[in-house]
């Protein structure tokens, strides 16, 4: 039942990542974080009298001092949202969802991060989980890509933290060549053919859904099998709680059996999803 109740929180500091993302730290009035959640978990944040919505924590639950969320300004509540300034009120509720299993099938195991533009932000909280338990892991492996430089998201923190972290290996790339980018040039799905990543790592993946298809395809193509590839599907969650309806499909409730899904688990559903 908390986790249907609002909590009131306040914004201590907003980051610009990109021309349309900004990341949000909230804390309670008291300076605590707001509850605690596993990584992959989304909580509901609220405008009061403008509407709220679902978003995926991007903070690791290893950070004790801070809760952060990364929104892209796509809509009306978003645009609200960026309008915020530190020392705003706003409310929050969750946590939502089942999260990636850190703990469990993927510990031990080599990791493979695949992203595209803001779909980075709900593996942020993953990889830097998998960095502040760098023992538990093998070597994790990030390829991620946006339509342009100014377009990636956490860019600093991968440059100067993400790169210089013993065993993480860091591939960016952009859609199209740009004169302040000496990087790789080209689309997800190819680079991540062209990287060729060995077969035995387990996948974890979020971007938009047409990146999503061709490289799944790609990883398949690679000997990649739907039961080593993760994904996570909060976009469609609405309620947080399974009562709506609107992320039923087939037998599953994305807000309750997910957000987070194995591609076999996908398979199962009706082709409409």
């Amino acid at each position: 039942m908390e986790a249907l109740i609002p909590q009131v929180v306040v914004c201590t500091d907003v980051r610009r990542d990109t021309p349309d993302v900004k990341t949000f730290r909230i804390l309670t009035p008291d300076g605590k974080k707001p509850f605690v959640n596993i990584p992959g978990q989304c909580a509901m944040l609220s405008i009061p009298g403008v509407g709220e919505a679902m978003f995926s924590i991007t903070s690791s639950p290893t950070n004790k001092e801070y809760m952060e969320f990364s929104i892209k300004k796509c809509g009306c509540l978003t645009e609200w949202l960026h309008m915020i300034e530190p020392g705003q009120q706003l409310t929050i509720r969750g946590p939502y969802g089942n999260g990636f299993p850190v703990d469990t099938a993927l510990k031990g195991k080599d990791l493979l991060f695949i992203a595209g533009g803001i779909g980075l932000a709900p593996l942020r909280s993953v990889i830097n989980y998998c960095r502040d338990n760098r023992a538990d892991y093998g070597t994790i492996d990030i390829i991620y890509g946006s339509r342009s430089k100014d377009d990636l998201v956490d860019y600093k923190e991968i440059i100067d933290e993400w790169m210089n972290t013993p065993g993480v290996n860091v591939h960016l790339t952009i859609d199209r060549e740009q004169e302040v980018w000496d990087g790789h040039v080209g689309f997800v799905p190819n680079y991540v053919k062209e990287l060729n990543p060995d077969i035995k790592k387990t996948v974890l993946m979020c971007g938009p859904p047409i990146m999503i298809k061709f490289t799944l395809a790609g990883l398949k193509e690679l000997g990649f099998e739907d039961t080593q590839i993760y994904t996570t599907m909060e976009l469609r969650m609405k309620c947080g709680i399974g009562k709506c309806g609107r992320c039923n499909i087939g037998a599953k409730y994305v807000c309750k059996d997910g957000p987070v899904f194995r591609f076999d688990q996908l398979d199962e559903l009706p082709n409409e999803y």
